[in-house]
């Protein structure tokens, strides 16, 4: 077996792989091996095709290294709880992208469902792993009626994305969900740039202050929470409010002056629990746009608790729209306005967002 190549456990011993090297992302399609060494589990007949075949894709440096310890403790439950019905693969990421790779190659090979093992910036990676040169990545078996789908089990820093559904970071309460297998269509977002190379993201996009403050977040992460306080101090040093032009729905041009943040959510929350767009649903076919205009540092101080609890739509200088797309450019062209998706950097605007409705399956 090739170092790169997944092998599905069977009954409650299970396989344990690590991915030990990551395959280059976004250049070249590698070429997908078995998922077992013969690849007799998605043969026709065979005695593994009653079972579900579930990918766990952990970061075990997640949370300053918490995540890889936490996963090592589940273990024996996940076993005991799954063994019975499924087969179980453990694949540990080795550095930034790789679980696009780890994901798509389960998807292709068939995998019942690809099960984050950490925080939103794990979850991030493996909803990108769902699709490849803008399309769903789809099973070599055209006669498999199956679709692979996500589950999550939320061991990372803010997992922003599982307070949107009310799940706690509760491993066991996770693992009960993937048990019971239940199903439902999520939407995802992505975005397209300059480079025409579309990105995805199923919590919150993000502009300008929001996302410089989350830019300098994730250099903090090993304070926990407070790397967002950090983030947002940081963020706040140089700000300037810039006027934005925005086009939403194919429609025509509009211009908001002096925006602090743009936020479009698929979900609810980001930074650590704030509940920034608060009528967000994943299954709504829509985004709500969140928008901050002239507001001044001790805004945010005066105004953190109607953020934190979703109350903030009703504060002057706050607006919210439900959209399907929304392009967005810098009136003055400097290039240099941040935009982020789901925690992670995505250089500056101009940026266009779509959303994609019931794109994926979600275990919940």
């Amino acid at each position: 077996m090739s170092m790169n190549q997944i092998a599905f456990g069977t009954g409650i011993t299970g396989v344990r792989v690590s991915m030990a090297k990551p395959w280059a992302v976004r250049a070249e399609l590698p070429k997908t091996p078995d998922l077992c060494a013969d690849g007799s589990f998605l043969r026709s007949g065979s005695s593994f095709s009653r079972r579900r075949n579930l990918v766990f894709v952990v970061n075990p440096s997640g949370a300053n290294g918490r995540t890889g310890k936490e996963w090592k403790k589940l273990l024996p439950y996940l076993r005991s709880r799954l063994g019975a019905d499924c087969n179980i693969c453990e694949s540990l990421t080795s550095g930034p992208s790789h679980a696009i790779d780890i994901t798509r190659e389960a998807i292709r090979e068939g995998a019942d469902a690809v099960i984050v093992v950490g925080g939103d910036g794990t979850l991030h990676e493996v909803v990108n792993g769902f699709f490849w040169a803008g399309k769903p990545v789809t099973n070599h078996d055209r006669e498999v009626t199956h679709s692979t789908a996500l589950g999550l089990i939320p061991l990372g820093t803010g997992s922003d994305f599982a307070r949107t559904f009310g799940w706690k970071n509760d491993p066991h309460e996770a693992i009960d969900r993937i048990a019971k297998g239940q199903r439902s269509r999520m939407d995802v977002g992505v975005i397209s740039g300059e480079d025409g190379e579309p990105h995805y993201f199923v919590n919150v996009a993000d502009i300008h202050l929001s996302a410089k403050a989350g830019y300098y977040a994730s250099r903090y992460k090993r304070f926990g929470n407070l790397c967002y306080v950090i983030g947002a101090l940081k963020a706040f040093v140089g700000h300037r409010n810039q006027d934005l032009k925005i086009k939403v729905n194919e429609g025509e041009w509009e211009l908001y002056s002096q925006v602090t943040a743009l936020c479009i959510g698929n979900a609810k929350f980001f930074g650590g629990g704030m509940k920034i767009t608060p009528n967000a649903d994943p299954h709504s076919g829509n985004f709500e746009v969140v928008i901050l205009q002239d507001f001044k540092w001790y805004d945010f101080i005066l105004k953190l608790h109607k953020l934190y609890n979703g109350t903030h739509l009703t504060v002057k200088n706050v607006s919210s729209r439900s959209v399907h797309s929304i392009e967005v450019e810098d009136v003055s062209g400097s290039g240099s306005i941040y935009v982020q998706s789901d925690g992670e950097h995505l250089g500056f605007l101009p940026r266009k967002f779509c959303i994609l409705p019931s794109a994926v399956e979600m275990i919940c």
